[in-house]
């Protein structure tokens, strides 16, 4: 697997200094100083574990290590500009559209950052985005409605034909306005004493979170509200004593920010994996290859957050 430390700028200061055959003269092609291109490639060797290059006064050469790394390198940036190529390409003939499914909790969390990274890549590329429950979505890409989609992994029967790239794990939490009369004494077996969202059916961690309600044996919740909108969410539970159970990225910025807070519940039960969706038996247009790419990188810097 792809140490996702190792970022775009790291192979091309790389690359740039072997060809130039100089630290200065890299830093001026790519505009930047001595010392940053110097703490870049520092940070590749440090992931790497090994030196790429020696430097004299003669200037630097690869190793041994080196020589191997630049072959690969050299073909991932051949590959990236490929895919810009084609993407500029299609455009040229017409505005390209990338459709893309985002379940709520990557809507919310990974979307913005991956939209503006893409867009940073191909300009040119119109993203439309659509947002929905697991199994709407899941249908839309089945029926060529998206071209790919984003967020949990389902359960089996609903995955059936369908491909799943992992790129980060995601759990469920349980959060109320400040002040709930909860947040004083925290008890799992007390929340069906007000009002409780709860995933809706077609949710993909309905299961997940049905599976924990049995665990801590808790049957049916009186006064239970089912929705899988995040404006209803937040809307009715900073206004209201209701406990709101939702995928931990829908409310990351809310419980970040305290308008929102997190009830203290072991919610392990309910971790699983978030990814890529798409066809199998469709090759991916280099539309869709670059956003790709930029998801990659916003969730190798969420990563570096964590």
């Amino acid at each position: 697997m792809i140490d996702r430390r190792i970022k775009f700028r790291h192979i091309q200061c790389f690359v740039e200094i072997v060809r130039q055959k100089s630290m200065k003269r890299a830093a001026e092609r790519l505009y930047l100083t001595q010392p940053a291109i110097s703490k870049t490639l520092k940070e590749l060797e440090d992931i790497l574990g090994a030196a790429m290059l020696t430097r004299s006064r003669a200037g630097v050469a690869l190793t041994r290590q080196g020589e191997v790394f630049l072959h690969f390198a050299e073909m991932s940036l051949a590959a990236l500009q490929q895919g810009l190529d084609g993407v500029e390409q299609v455009g040229q003939a017409g505005r390209v559209t990338l459709t893309v499914g985002a379940l709520p909790s990557v809507a919310a969390r990974l979307m913005p950052e991956a939209v503006r990274e893409f867009r940073a890549l191909a300009p040119e590329v119109t993203i439309r985005l659509i947002d929905g429950p697991h199994s709407y979505l899941i249908d839309l890409l089945r029926r060529g409605g998206v071209d790919l989609v984003i967020g949990r992994l389902g359960q089996p029967d609903t995955m059936q034909g369908i491909s799943f790239t992992q790129l980060y794990n995601e759990y469920v939490e349980f959060v109320t306005r400040p002040g709930h009369p909860l947040l004083d004494a925290p008890d799992l077996k007390r929340i069906g004493e007000w009002p409780v969202i709860f995933p809706a059916a077609a949710s993909a961690i309905r299961p997940l979170v049905e599976r924990m309600m049995i665990a801590h044996g808790i049957g049916e919740l009186p006064n239970r509200i089912e929705s899988v909108s995040g404006a209803f969410g937040r809307n009715f539970t900073r206004n209201s004593d209701a406990i709101w159970i939702i995928s931990a990225g829908v409310v990351a910025k809310e419980v970040a920010e305290g308008s929102l807070v997190r009830l203290p519940f072991d919610t392990g039960i309910t971790v699983g994996p978030v990814g890529l969706m798409t066809r199998p038996d469709s090759q991916p247009s280099p539309a869709e290859q670059v956003f790709r790419m930029a998801v990659g990188t916003v969730v190798a810097a969420m990563d570096e957050e964590t």
